[in-house]
């Protein structure tokens, strides 16, 4: 599957990014590759990945491929062979479908599980070559305004001006805020814990190449090879009520870890037994509504900022390098800088408000019991191994690029 390049600007712009993650610097890298001058405002004094795994499926990766990050993403991430779901406590698979060689056959390019600091690292690596992009660490934006030619925005003790500004700062994004207010995230009643397990301290064979969901009544635990298969990445997911403070660094109580998970499978009590306590953190998943309208005039959002997406599609990440590249496309197009981020806007809410969905509703389905669970079960097996195709297929590099994309 040939995929398109992205064309250079016939209007290059100055454009601040506000956030130096995973769909910032991947904003920042498509945009100065297209000929914009690009600054990126971190906050931190370092580009930092908290979190553990994540999985770049191919509507992601094919934008990662095109930046030159292929033989880095073969080098530290894992290809998974398959996606299964099974029973909580029989281990009986419910459905599968494959990866792998597959994906890359039928979507035009693979599959990866891979350590999101190892992604940051890529990424950051990437900037650093790049001369059109100015990485500015410990800037923290605390104010901007904009009028008809630019935005001024004040970053750490420096006032600059930019031809556009896009907040790719996360679901707490201060840019979000400025623009629509400062509104509270809702808790979904779930707490997440993550942690790694070496290989080594494995049986051989516990663990199978592929990305497994273990769906349970209140509960599901998820787990996948990351570091090149040397570690199994788990993320726990867990019905609680009352609010959770929402932290990627809360350390976590293998006891009550252990508790939640009693009476679960063998292979799921293998993995808690052998997992570091010190890589053992947990924290409370929120959402948002979808936007109705993400920016204005020439302040626009990306990723968390604007659309924060639960991770039981696995599409947070990919959301927001989809953003990243249609952001670009529609900047290419030679049409002023407000319609241009307008018709990104337009171009983009449907897809990553019906993904929003579609994850909420997951944290319900992984988490049914009884003849509930009994008749998803069914469901799940006769869904057929295509499923996902609509998810996997879309291809952002193509998006955005002339007037009659629409979708």
């Amino acid at each position: 599957m040939t995929q398109p390049v992205l064309a250079k600007t016939p209007t290059p712009l100055s454009i601040g990014v506000v956030g130096g993650g995973i769909g910032g610097l991947t904003a920042a890298l498509c945009l100065a590759r297209t000929g914009h001058q690009v600054q990126v405002f971190e906050k931190t004094d370092e580009c930092v990945a908290t979190g553990a795994g994540i999985q770049v499926s191919p509507n992601a990766s094919r934008v990662l491929h095109q930046l030159g990050l292929q033989d880095a993403l073969m080098a530290k991430g894992f290809l998974p062979k398959a996606t299964q779901m099974r029973s909580w406590r029989s281990g009986r698979v419910i459905s599968e479908t494959a990866l792998g060689d597959a994906a890359v056959e039928r979507y035009g390019a693979p599959y990866y599980h891979i350590h999101r600091g190892d992604l940051i690292k890529m990424l950051v690596s990437a900037v650093a070559e790049e001369p059109a992009i100015a990485l500015r660490l410990s800037s923290e934006v605390t104010d901007f305004d904009q009028d008809a030619s630019g935005v001024r925005l004040v970053a750490g003790e420096h006032e600059q001006r930019v031809d556009l500004l896009i907040g790719a700062d996360g679901i707490h994004s201060a840019v979000r805020a400025r623009l629509w207010g400062d509104q509270q995230a809702d808790f979904t009643g779930n707490v997440a814990w993550r942690m790694l397990v070496s290989v080594n301290r494995l049986p051989d064979g516990l663990i199978a190449p592929n990305a497994t969901v273990w769906w349970g009544p209140g509960k599901h635990f998820v787990h996948y090879l990351v570091n090149g298969g040397d570690y199994v990445n788990c993320v726990c997911v867990v019905e609680k009520t009352g609010w959770q403070a929402e932290s990627w660094v809360e350390a976590g109580s293998m006891s009550e870890l252990r508790a939640d998970f009693a009476g679960w499978h063998d292979s799921i009590q293998q993995l808690l037994a052998q997992a570091d306590a010190g890589s053992l953190f947990k924290w409370g998943l929120f959402d948002r509504t979808p936007m109705q309208t993400w920016g204005i005039d020439r302040v626009s959002l990306l990723g968390d900022a604007c659309h924060p997406t639960l991770p039981f599609m696995a599409q947070g990440a990919a959301m927001a390098i989809e953003d990243a590249v249609v952001l670009t496309n529609c900047l290419s197009g030679g049409v002023d800088a407000s319609t241009a981020l307008q018709r990104y806007e337009d171009l983009r809410k449907e897809r990553t408000a019906g993904v929003q969905r579609g994850s909420r509703r997951n944290a319900t389905v992984f988490h049914l019991s009884g003849l509930k669970a009994w008749m998803r079960d069914r469901a799940a097996s006769r869904a057929g191994k295509h499923s996902m195709d609509r998810l996997y297929r879309y291809d952002p590099l193509a998006v955005g690029l002339d007037a009659a994309t629409n979708d």
